[in-house]
Formats: C-alpha cells, structure tokens, sequence
C-alpha cells in the first residue's frame, strides 16, 4: 500500500529541520517512559485476572499522530486500525476505542484474547498523539475455556471478534456493547474489571501527554518525536547494519504441529538481502497456510508491527552488551527495513477466516528466524535460539460447585551468547512472570509441588544454553489440562556448534503408574484427583563447541544442578572425580576423552543444530 492510499494521516517525506534544545528533548523522551510504566503500574494495580495482573501479560503503546510508535521499552499493538475507521477529525476528548478482530486490526493483534484500548490526545482541540494498552484476557468466548482452542479451523471457533468500536464517546460507555463483551466471556466480572482498569489507565496516560504538550507546545513536542524515531533509524544505519556484511542471506525454520495435521513440518522462510543502510526481508517460500490455528496474519501496514517485533533482535550486534540495553526499538526502525510478504495464504499471510489463536508458534519462531539468518552473515556472533511462549492450565468446577479456569504463561531459557551462558527461566513477554504458588493455591483446586530448574535442558555449548522450568501441579477436583505450546518436538536450536536445547512436555499423571506425554495443543485432557500434572519448559539452544567449555565451569554447573554429572562426561567431555568428598576436574582423563570424543566427530560442528526432532519430523516431509 503506498503512503498515499494510507486510511491513516502519514508524515511528510522531508520534516522541516529544527534544531531541538538538547535537555529539553531528554526530558520529553523522559516524560514519555515514564507516563509509558505509570500506565503498565495502574493496570497491574488494577486488573483482576491472573493473566494480567499475576503474569503481566499485557501491553502499553504511546503513539504520535502519525500513528508511529514512540516508546521503546516493550512491544505494543497498533492503532491504524482505529483512525482507519474512524478519521481524527471525528474523536472528541473522553472517546476510547476497543478492537480486537485479528483480520481487522492491521497486523496490531495476533488472536481474540488480546483486547486492545485506544484512547487519543487532544491539543488545542486537534488529536496529537494516541495511547493504547493491550491484555491477554483470560476467555473471549469460544468453544474452549481460555478462548485458544489448539484444533480450531476458523476463528469462529475461538471467541468474540471485535472490530475497532467506540467503546466510550466522550466519557459515556456504550453500556449495550460493553454488555456484549461480558456476554461472550465464561469471566464476565473479571474481563469487565480488566477491560476498566485499561481503559482508565489509558486515559490517564492521555491526561499526562496533553500536560506534556500544554508545557512545551505542539511544535516543540513534535520536534522531539522526530529526533527519538530519528535516533532509533541512526543507530540501526550506522551502528547495527554496518557489522553486516553487504549480501544475500537465506535461511528457514519451522514450526512442528498445528494441532490437526499434526506432526509435520511448517516452514518459514527468509531470504535477506543487506545492501548499505537498508535490509530487505523476504519470506517467500514459507508454506500454505496451515488447517490449525497456528497461522499470523502479519503483512498488514507494510509489516510495520512484524518489523518492531523482530527488529529488537539486531541488538545483539551492538559492540557491548551494555550498549545493547541502551537501544530502545521504536517506528524510526520501519526505516530501515523493507519487508516482501508471499501472496496472500501462507502461515504470516492467511486468508479470513484461518484460525490464529496459537499465532505466538510463527511470531516467536520469526525472531529466531532472523537470528538465524543474521548469524550466517557475521559468522555465528549471534545468540542461540531462545524460549517461546506457552499456556498451560486447569479448567473445572471446585468443591463448592463452582467454575474455574487457571492459565498460565511459563518461560523458559534463553539462548547462549558468544560472551555468556544463556538466562534461566525468562518470559519472552517483557516483564512477565510465572504465577506465585501461593495465588495459584489460593484461587484454584490445585496444588503447586515443585517448581525448580530443569536438569540438562539447556543445550550444551561453549557458552550453554539457559535452562527451562519444571512446574508439578497437584489437582485436587476431577478436571482438565490444556496446553497451547510449541518446541515439544523441535528444541531451541544451537548456533556456531552449540547443541539444542531440550524440548516443552507436558505429562498428565506424571507420578502415577501410567504417565502421558501430550502434545503441544490440547483442549481438554481429562484430570483426576490426586494426579499430578508436570510441565517441563524449553531450555535455551547452546552456543559454541561444548568440548571448548571451561572444566571448571561444567564443574560449578554440576554442583548447582544445572548440569548432570552424565552430561558432563557425554556433552561437555569432562571427568569428574570425588576428592575428599567433593567433586573435582580430572584433568587428565578430561583432556583424552575430549580428544576421543572430537576424533569420532564428522567434520566441523554444524552452524546451526536443530537437534534429534527435527531429523525425525523432516523424514516425514
């Protein structure tokens, strides 16, 4: 779509040069950090669901008037899809805007839970900026508890869809489509308290940009919205893209199971192209869209949201990692990048009304995707393939007869890096968490017995891979499992040598006489009492020869339980030995079994090692 048929204002080509007071642009790109996490606090204070409040699944975007994302501290949705609808010369000050349709939101929101608030900005009567914040709410409707259904073929199956509506005009609330909302949801008074908490949030964010605007005026505001996009796209062409080597990259990774077709193998594909101060990123030859619900439709607003999203992962490129955590990620970056989708009907263009709920599988799996690619052109100086999202959770009636529904997003590890292990237990989600034991007891009829660190799931490496979570869940009532995870066949994949991480299972009755792995889509596996439920999260992919490991690095993993003494010996190459009752480094025997260990190798250790799923789902292709 050109910038001239844009249903949304767009900047001028060339914005006139001003030079803009240093301080007062550090205290405007200030403010707006700071209004950005008082409105994520005030929803976190607020909210009533777990998702939200306990995990911290939700989102908070400042935008200016051209719709471009301003703030660079976690990844929000959009709100071309509301000017679209509804042009900024019609807003009034109080109206607030509520979407959450997945064809309809220009690529902002991925599947129905995630709700989305837009409230704009008023100045001397004239919108200058919106605010938004999103929530994975806990159940739009739909044929399954939680609204993500791992078998749906359409998204009629998976909930309310909502197009951009004005939710409130001019401070009144639309109460007959508010009604409709809690209508369609098994949590109504949770989703309503939710849905005010971001609402009023949102507005008090609007309530402190007009502020921002009345102290400094609109000329000068704008001004320094342009030099904080401008230094994004500056950093990125001058310091990032230069450590790139001009060139024609290519590279593909998959997702393993769709929850119908399942298992197979659903490639996505990127050629990228680096030529001076511009990447092109092609994702021709990713596959059909898939029968399940796996499928993102991200080619809308000329990929502007894919790009923010996968963008943040060049970072790794920054000369220190000091200097990484300084780069803020914001629309300036949609400069550097041209994106070519394939025709409409594969995973990340899927024609209406292809189910998405479980979209996470393609958008998690793209930054890896570019990771991977990226690694080729600067000989692996890139980090490992990382953790993705998954849902877990229980859905019943307790002893008191009443419904519940528990869900939860689980980390996993991070991939290694070429100056450093990978993290243990992160949440790819910004700020996100798992729920404390205590809440989860407190609320549902379950019990949480152990939760601790997975033995061996990191990959093996010069540098290992973070590990995942192992979460044991008790259930006190007869009920059921469901599961929306990926990587339970694929594990993170190891980069320059390193070896892949362990994948995501999920075991119902894992303590009893006959344990059951599930797959990684489950609606509604039957629970019994007393049986325990055991989720075991990825472990991130390892970076490096494992058999260039420090010894005494693989020992302190083995007497913290990171590692296994097993896996010493077989990964690592490392004899261990008890003296005086302590474990220590057999140097010797270290060194000869290393030198056995590499002779019976084939050549050098892959660039990229997908580990033993992939070779047994690829034969099947």
């Amino acid at each position: 779509m050109s910038s001239s048929t844009k249903p949304w204002p767009v900047p001028p080509k060339k914005l006139a040069p001003r030079d803009v007071d240093p301080i007062v642009l550090q205290i405007v790109e200030g403010t707006l950090n700071s209004i950005e996490a008082e409105i994520e606090f005030a929803i976190e204070r607020t909210a009533r669901s777990p998702m939200i409040r306990e995990a911290h699944d939700y989102r908070v975007g400042l935008f200016d008037r051209y719709c471009r994302k301003l703030t660079g501290r976690s990844y929000s949705a959009m709100p071309q899809a509301v000017v679209r609808d509804y042009p900024p010369e019609t807003m009034k000050p109080g109206d607030v805007f509520l979407m959450n349709d997945t064809y309809l939101t220009e690529g902002s929101i991925g599947h129905l839970p995630d709700m989305c608030s837009t409230v704009p900005v008023f100045h001397d009567g004239t919108v200058v900026a919106y605010i938004q914040a999103f929530g994975h709410h806990d159940d739009i409707g739909g044929r399954v508890p939680g609204s993500m259904p791992g078998t749906a073929v359409t998204v009629f199956e998976e909930g309310l869809a909502i197009p951009p509506i004005k939710l409130y005009s001019e401070g009144v609330r639309n109460d007959e489509a508010f009604k409709i909302v809690k209508r369609n949801t098994r949590v109504p008074e949770m989703l309503a308290a939710d849905l005010d908490s971001e609402v009023q949030a949102c507005l008090m964010g609007a309530k402190r940009m007009a502020e921002l605007f009345q102290r400094f005026g609109a000329d000068t505001v704008e001004a320094c919205f342009q030099a904080i996009l401008d230094k994004c796209r500056d950093i990125y062409r001058k310091e990032l893209l230069p450590r790139i080597a001009d060139g024609t990259y290519y590279w593909e990774d998959f997702v393993e199971h769709d929850g119908v077709t399942d298992p197979k193998l659903h490639k996505l594909a990127l050629t990228m192209t680096k030529k001076g101060e511009r990447i092109t990123l092609d994702f021709n030859g990713t596959d059909p869209q898939s029968t399940g619900p796996i499928n993102w439709p991200a080619d809308y607003a000329d990929g502007a949201f894919l790009i923010k999203w996968i963008a943040p992962i060049l970072r790794n490129l920054a000369e220190t990692p000091e200097r990484a955590a300084e780069i803020h990620v914001n629309e300036g970056v949609c400069e550097v990048f041209d994106v070519v989708f394939p025709p409409k009907g594969t995973l990340i263009t899927p024609e209406w009304p292809a189910a998405t709920n479980a979209r996470s599988f393609v958008l998690l799996r793209s930054l890896g995707l570019l990771a991977g690619v990226v690694a080729q052109a600067v000989k692996g100086r890139m980090p490992a393939d990382q953790e993705t999202i998954r849902y877990t959770g229980f859905y019943g009636t307790d002893a008191n007869g009443k419904s519940f529904l528990s869900r939860e997003v689980l980390g996993g590890g991070s991939g290694g890096r070429y100056y450093a292990d990978g993290n243990d237990a992160i949440h790819i989600v910004p700020d996100s968490r798992n729920q404390p034991a205590e809440f989860t007891e407190n609320r549902f009829p379950v019990i949480v017995e152990k939760l601790a660190l997975r033995t061996d799931s990191g990959g093996a490496g010069f540098r290992r891979g973070g590990l995942g979570y192992e979460k044991h869940y008790r259930a006190l009532v007869d009920c059921h499992t469901i599961v929306t995870a990926d990587r339970v066949r694929l594990g993170c994949y190891g980069l320059n040598g390193g070896k892949a991480g362990q994948p995501f299972r999920v075991t119902v009755d894992a303590l009893g006489k006959k344990p059951k792995d599930l797959g990684g889509l489950v609606d509604g596996e039957p629970m019994k009492a007393g049986r325990v439920v055991r989720v075991i999260t990825t472990g991130g992919g390892g970076w490096g020869d494992p058999l260039t490991r420090e010894p005494e690095r693989v020992l302190i993993d083995v007497n913290q339980g990171k590692v296994s003494a097993k896996a010493a010996r077989e990964d690592y190459g490392v004899v261990l030995a008890k003296r005086k009752g302590l474990l220590a480094v057999d140097a010797k025997k270290t060194a000869a079994l290393r030198k056995r260990l590499a002779g019976k190798r084939r050549g050098k250790p892959p660039m990229i090692d997908r580990g033993p799923g992939y070779d047994k789902l690829a034969r099947r292709r």
